[in-house]
């Protein structure tokens, strides 16, 4: 497919911040950042990607830069819901409101080509299983190609990519003395 035919495509992303956010930190054999504008660039670029999501796990006033800096990057932020006595004794789990997300939309039949996927997270295999059923898969993009679920394995090369792939790095990651790094 030429980039062309990809520009005109209505594509949705959806990314699963926890996961990526360890993937390139705590997972990650040398931690790095992800400039989050140069990464919805490329998304949009590469991908043909029209709108974002960027799912968190919950609100901590504590990181108001951050989603400021997902929002004016270009994303759609999104945080899952949580009872007020649970919030900051649970992890993020976004898990089941991505797919919900995506399946609402197929469901609706709402006019988008594809979705890319930003986790290498197994739990979203059944998903991504039957996006391919659908043909809505554009693209799983694993933050981390060493913690990427074994699960994925069977699906072919060109419905999967790693963001810590050296050519791919190097057009996303924050550069060395710009502001957050």
């Amino acid at each position: 497919m030429s980039e062309n035919e990809t520009k005109n495509e209505i594509n949705l992303a959806y990314v699963d911040g926890q996961n990526l956010y360890l993937g390139t930190t705590r997972h990650a054999s040398k931690s790095w950042t992800i400039d989050l504008l140069r990464f919805r660039i490329y998304l949009k670029e590469k991908y043909g990607v029209k709108r974002a999501y960027y799912f968190l796990g919950f609100v901590d006033e504590k990181y108001q830069d951050l989603y400021s800096e997902i929002q004016e990057a270009g994303f759609v932020l999104i945080f899952k819901q949580h009872t007020a006595a649970m919030l900051g004794k649970k992890k993020g789990n976004v898990d089941t409101d991505i797919v919900f997300h995506i399946m609402k939309r197929l469901y609706k039949a709402e006019d988008f080509d594809g979705v890319v996927l930003v986790s290498g997270d197994g739990d979203y295999k059944i998903l991504i299983d039957f996006l391919l059923e659908e043909n809505k898969l554009k693209k799983i993009l694993f933050p981390n190609r060493q913690y990427a679920s074994s699960l994925y394995k069977k699906i072919g090369s060109e419905y999967f990519d790693n963001l810590d792939k050296d050519t791919i790095k190097k057009k996303i990651q924050k550069e060395k003395g710009s502001l957050g790094s």
